[in-house]
């Protein structure tokens, strides 16, 4: 056989199927319970330390 054949070979079966356990194992990952915590915490990143407005700069002409 030629590498070529080999290589599309393991790719359309365990390949396939690496990926796909690696997908769920990810899916898995993201909805683990108590995982809500740090997205929440990590979605408010831009709102931290925020005592007053931005200040407005003044547009060059």
């Amino acid at each position: 056989m030629e590498l070529y054949s080999i290589l599309r070979q393991f790719a359309d079966s365990w390949m396939l199927l690496l990926l796909f356990v690696f997908f769920v194992g990810i899916v898995i990952w993201v909805f683990r319970p108590g995982a809500s915590k740090e997205y929440k915490d990590t979605a408010n990143i831009p709102f931290r330390h925020q005592d007053k407005p931005a200040e407005v700069k003044e547009a060059r002409k």
